[in-house]
């Protein structure tokens, strides 16, 4: 009986929900495709009739982009492919070796096979993820990706970064016209308000400059660069330890996995098949030290006791081994000044709370919009039109970058523990809320998995679970004070949703066709913006 009431609580929640919706407006749809209106020619570096400045040593770019990451190479890859000239610096061309950017959701394995790359993939013992098991309390429940509509080839996939990373690099550099170099890039160098190259060391040491119509910086989470083009507001609430485990097998296979623990999320997924990724959450930004034993003592006493059992020998075999690693986990919105000649991707212009694995499914997405801006702009130099092309991609990028980005961030809040009594009755409403199954657990897992990543979608669903939690608390008969808890776990809800959409844009996020920036995008053959967002082109 009160399971029925709970999901009569839920569905109520949803009616709720659909009517917020329609308050605010109908939801953009998928953005039609617009590379089949470009023409087969672009003037190129080649182009006689060309005036900027020329390339070093010879080679003159179209785009010089700096970094080559997920999001630099695969971004070179796309547009040499579409026959730009493109100069890759990038710090370090050696292997990299990292202990984040291993989980690609089946929404960013959907871009990379639009952006040609699902071969990179291929040949690095990569892992299939189908979804997502959680653990609280000695429970657990398990959530599918919705795939069934999808080719048998669409699923998430893990695998070591590094690994991915070089794929994508060897497969761009032998394009042949992609020129490929190690550097480190000091400064954009600006004329007259507008970014016209780059100034850089190269691997010899030696002082460089090099020159194109647009320069766009990639170069991670670290970035020295993207001052220069945007205000960074770079938030740290929490640190990742990670290890490595060994020849051990997950509860659930192809899953990833998610402990709910004290004081926050736990999280283990293959990254070959041989070795699982844990990475333990530590809140703030001060971690225990490694070097005298502090961290290995905190793994074995608090965090090994709440792991699964399977785990756990294999876990403190890890550990034992001395191979720990940490990466402070950073979150900042993308607040860029639009800036003619230039811009910013990847990590460098916009990061989130990694807990959700959503990263690389943001900036693969927004090569895709990149790429499809670009596409029927022939001349590079011509500095009007690109300009308008590049204000037009941060307002075209906003609706799925916000959503993941608001989820990933919503999501860590409501995962950790707390002392207040409202957000462990959030924490608890959720874990239940996906174990009920159905539109309870598909509507969410297809936000975080970037298969349908809208953002009314997951405002309905974030507040389904706060309805359905205070449901929980008005059962079997309200009272005053659990009505009064009730409003609580409300207010709290608020409070973790309400500031990550400011931060994100309201209108950029929910009514991206209000902005002028949106009509400045190129014509859908032939049709304005506008008029391919009113026939459902959008």
């Amino acid at each position: 009986m009160i399971h029925t009431n709970y999901i009569a609580v839920t569905l109520f929640a949803g009616l709720l929900g659909f009517l917020f919706l329609f308050v605010l407006g109908r939801p953009r749809s998928r953005r039609r495709d617009v590379s089949s209106v470009a023409g087969d020619s672009y003037r190129t570096c080649n182009d006689p009739t060309r005036t900027d400045h020329p390339g070093h040593n010879g080679f003159c770019a179209d785009v010089i982009i700096v970094g080559a990451g997920v999001a630099g190479a695969a971004l070179a890859h796309t547009l040499a492919k579409d026959g730009r000239q493109v100069h890759v610096i990038e710090r370090d061309l050696s292997e990299p070796d990292r202990i984040v950017g291993e989980l690609l959701q089946p929404g960013g394995y959907l871009k990379l096979v639009e952006l040609g790359l699902e071969d990179c993939v291929e040949d690095i013992d990569a892992q299939r993820v189908i979804g997502y098991a959680l653990f609280k309390d000695g429970r657990n429940t398990r959530i599918s990706y919705p795939l069934e509509n999808y080719h048998s080839d669409v699923s998430g996939r893990s695998f070591h970064n590094g690994r991915f990373i070089q794929r994508m690099r060897k497969k761009t550099a032998t394009l042949p016209n992609v020129y490929m170099e190690q550097g480190s890039v000091s400064s954009l160098l600006e004329e007259n308000g507008t970014i016209k190259g780059v100034q850089y060391k190269t691997k010899t040491g030696e002082e460089a400059k090099a020159y194109a119509p647009l320069t766009i910086v990639c170069d991670g989470c670290f970035s020295n660069l993207r001052r220069s083009l945007c205000k960074p507001k770079v938030d740290v609430p929490s640190c990742f330890v990670g290890l490595i485990l060994e020849n051990c097998n997950l509860p659930h296979p192809n899953h990833g996995h998610v402990i709910l623990a004290d004081p926050s999320p736990i999280l283990f997924y293959p990254i070959s098949s041989t070795e699982v990724r844990c990475l333990v959450d530590v809140p703030g930004r001060k971690l225990p030290s490694l070097a005298n034993g502090e961290m290995a003592k905190y793994l074995k006493s608090m965090v090994a006791p709440q792991i699964p059992l399977e785990l756990h020998d294999a876990f403190i075999s890890a550990i034992d081994k001395g191979n720990i690693r940490t990466m402070p986990n950073r979150s900042m919105p993308a607040a860029p000044y639009p800036t003619p000649g230039a811009l910013l991707m990847g990590d460098a212009f916009n990061m989130r709370h990694p807990l959700t694995g959503g990263g690389m499914t943001v900036a693969l997405s927004d090569i895709v919009v990149l790429r499809n801006l670009l596409k029927p702009l022939q001349d590079m130099n011509d500095a009007v039109s690109l300009c308008n092309h590049l204000e037009s991609f941060y307002t075209l990028r906003k609706p799925v970058a916000a959503t993941i980005n608001t989820l990933a961030g919503a999501l860590y809040k409501v995962f950790c523990a707390s002392t207040d009594q409202a957000r462990k009755e959030m924490r608890e409403a959720c874990f239940e809320y996906l174990s009920l199954g159905g539109v309870c657990s598909t509507g969410p897992v297809a936000l975080l998995s970037g298969l349908k990543p809208q953002p009314l979608s997951l405002v309905l669903h974030f507040f389904a679970v706060a309805v359905y939690g205070v449901g929980r608390l008005l059962l079997p008969f309200p009272t005053p004070q659990r009505l009064w808890a009730g409003v609580r776990l409300i207010l709290s809800a608020s409070s973790i949703i309400f500031p990550i959409i400011k931060a994100e844009g309201v209108r950029q996020m929910f009514f991206p066709a209000t902005l002028p920036a949106y009509y400045k995008a190129p014509p859908v053959d032939g049709i304005s913006n506008g008029a391919a967002y009113k026939n459902g082109f959008y």
